[in-house]
């Protein structure tokens, strides 16, 4: 089977979720490189590849992924740890309960740290965004509120363990990192 294709923005979190996920477990990929900001996802050459027109987008073979978290499920269930060749790789597991633990900090990553970290970073890196504006303040200050939440929780959470889920790091702790790593300073 040839390299898997992801579909990729520099600038994206959820992108950098997956590069640095394969990056981990020395996946060779082939990163195509969407221009964003030119709307080339919203392309119909995209959108036969896609057709939510969202990014990171990974093509493996005939199987097409077109989130994030779903993309990590597929790379941590197909590929082995560095150097083993035992699949699932220790970034996942195949027991259900396990799975659900990690799935459920997925959650967590594609709420509330999405509409706290990640909604206040995309505003502040809008070209020309005026953060005097009325509604632009209002919008930042209820994705900062929500991005102190999530602070808040994963405060309390690394006070009792050291990873996520399962004593073990996972690719909830990439999905989770990446937009706490990424969030503008108070």
């Amino acid at each position: 089977m040839s390299l898997p294709k992801l579909y990729t923005f520099k600038e994206s979190g959820n992108c950098y979720k997956v590069r640095l996920f394969a990056s981990l477990l020395d996946i060779p990929i082939q990163e195509i490189e969407i221009d964003f900001r030119g709307a080339e996802h919203h392309s119909p050459e995209f959108l036969t590849i896609n057709p939510k027109g969202t990014l990171p987008t990974l093509v493996h073979g005939d199987h097409v992924f077109t989130d994030s978290a779903a993309i990590l499920t597929y790379l941590a269930g197909t590929y082995p740890d560095e150097g083993s060749t035992v699949t699932p790789s220790s970034w996942w597991s195949s027991n259900v309960v396990e799975q659900a633990h990690v799935v459920d900090w997925l959650a967590f990553a594609s709420s509330s740290i999405q509409f706290g970290a990640c909604a206040a970073r995309s505003i502040l890196l809008t070209p020309n965004c005026d953060v005097n504006n009325a509604s632009t303040k209002h919008a930042l200050a209820e994705a900062k509120t929500r991005g102190d939440k999530s602070l808040s929780i994963l405060e309390k959470r690394f006070k009792e363990e050291k990873w996520l889920a399962l004593g073990r790091p996972t690719i909830a702790d990439v999905a989770v990192f990446v937009y706490i790593a990424l969030a503008p300073g108070k």
